[in-house]
């Protein structure tokens, strides 16, 4: 609270959000500040010491006589995710960091370099598994594009070594031993048309 002796408070509305404040001398004007009203001025004309004659709820910020009363430029609120130019979310990332206990304290990079981590690993799977659609003439990626996306690529084949995916098939694949095998005849055939194009 904060007093302002031989001061009157006299309100003239310009606008819901617009206050224009005069002072006279002698009268007492208190002043305080609530969390979700804003400023509350309470006036106290000369004598009145026990009831304030009036009111006033008055925003924080007061403009001139019919300005709406913006946000000043520049203090836009912008989400973590969109100022380290990620799609995944930071916040949440954050949030499930604390919430599962794996730390006594997490720091406000960690969740930034998950998001980053984890955002890189899904457009890769996603880029290589596109690339499997597109070659079976697909306009939809399904698990088995994912699958054989995930196991021909060594590296992420190691990395999903122990993960199965539903729906994904297997890699078609023929051991050596069980090919048919190349006849006698077949294979002299084949060295005689070597060597007759030997000069």
């Amino acid at each position: 609270m904060c007093n302002s002796e031989g001061a009157a408070l006299y309100a003239r509305r310009g606008s819901v959000k617009n206050f224009t404040l005069l002072f006279r001398p002698g009268a007492v004007a208190r002043c305080g500040y609530q969390q979700n009203q804003g400023l509350r001025f309470v006036l106290h004309p000369p004598g009145w010491r026990s009831k304030p004659l009036k009111h006033l709820l008055l925003p924080l910020i007061m403009s001139g006589r019919g300005k709406k009363v913006g946000k000043p430029k520049g203090s836009e609120h912008k989400t973590r995710s969109s100022r380290a130019g990620l799609q995944f979310p930071v916040g949440r990332i954050h949030r499930l960091l604390k919430k599962g206990h794996y730390a006594e304290r997490v720091g406000s990079g960690a969740p930034v370099y998950l998001a980053a981590v984890l955002e890189y690993l899904t457009a890769e799977v996603l880029e290589l598994a596109g690339n499997a659609a597109r070659d079976n003439k697909r306009s939809r990626i399904v698990p088995r594009h994912l699958q054989l996306a995930v196991r021909n690529d060594e590296e992420l084949n190691k990395l999903f070594a122990g993960v199965t995916i539903a729906e994904g098939g297997v890699l078609p694949n023929i051991q050596a031993q069980l090919l048919p095998k190349k006849t006698a005849k077949g294979s002299s055939e084949e060295l005689k048309e070597v060597q007759s194009q030997e000069f």
